[in-house]
C-alpha cells in the first residue's frame, strides 16, 4: 500500500482535492477531523492547560485559536496534547484501509512538512495558490479578518518552501473543474 501526504496553505484548496479524491474512491484521512475528535476526548486536559479558552468545562473554540495563533508556546502546548492522538487515529485507519485491501491511502495534514512528516510517506502532494486568492477564500468562507489570515498562515511554513519540498504540487489558481482535472491527471499519474 502506498502512502500520500497531502498538504497546503490556508485558503488553497486542500480540502477541495481531498473531497474529490474521496470522490475519486481514494481513501484520505483527515488530521483535522481526529484533532477535532481528540479536543473532545482531550477536553478536560485542554482546559486545564488552557482555562482561559475554556468556560463551563467547555473548550471555546475561538478563543483558544486565539490564543494559539499569537502565542507559539502555547501551540506547542496544545500540539503536544492532540498530536499524539490524531497520530494514533490515523496509524488505526491506514490500517483499516490497509485490511480492505487499498493500494493507495491519503493522509491529508496541514502541518505535514512542519511536524516533520514527509519522512512518513512515500511521496508528498502539496496544493497550491496566489496569496491574494487564498486570502479572499478563507476570509470569505469563515469570516476571519485579514489579521487572523496573517496570523494563521504565518504559522505555517511559507508556501514557497512546502512547494520547493513537494513530490507534486497541484495549482488551485483557476475554477473548479480545471482543479478537478489536474486532480484526476495527479492520480492517474501516481497509480501507474
Amino acid at each position: 500500500m502506498r502512502l500520500i501526504g497531502l498538504t497546503g496553505g490556508i485558503g488553497s484548496g486542500k480540502s477541495t482535492v481531498a473531497q474529490r479524491l474521496r470522490a475519486l474512491g481514494v481513501p484520505v484521512l483527515d488530521a483535522d477531523e481526529y484533532a477535532r475528535e481528540g479536543a473532545l476526548v482531550l477536553k478536560s486536559e485542554i482546559c486545564q492547560t488552557f482555562p482561559e479558552a475554556c468556560s463551563g468545562g467547555e473548550i471555546n473554540r475561538a478563543a483558544l485559536g486565539r490564543l494559539i495563533f499569537s502565542d507559539p508556546e502555547a501551540r506547542r502546548r496544545l500540539e503536544a496534547l492532540i498530536h499524539p492522538y490524531v497520530r494514533q487515529r490515523m496509524r488505526e485507519e491506514t490500517e483499516k484501509a490497509r485490511q480492505a485491501g487499498h493500494r493507495l491511502v491519503v493522509h491529508d495534514i496541514p502541518l505535514l512538512f512542519e511536524t516533520g512528516r514527509e519522512k512518513d510517506f512515500a511521496g508528498v502532494l502539496v496544493v497550491a495558490a496566489p496569496t491574494d486568492l487564498r486570502k479572499a477564500r478563507v476570509m470569505a468562507r469563515s469570516g476571519l479578518s485579514e489579521a487572523e489570515f496573517e496570523a494563521r498562515d504565518q504559522s505555517q511554513l511559507p508556501q514557497e518552501d512546502k512547494v520547493r519540498r513537494a513530490t507534486w504540487v497541484i495549482w488551485n489558481d483557476a475554477d473548479l473543474d480545471t482543479l478537478y482535472s489536474r486532480v484526476e491527471a495527479w492520480l492517474e499519474e501516481v497509480q501507474r
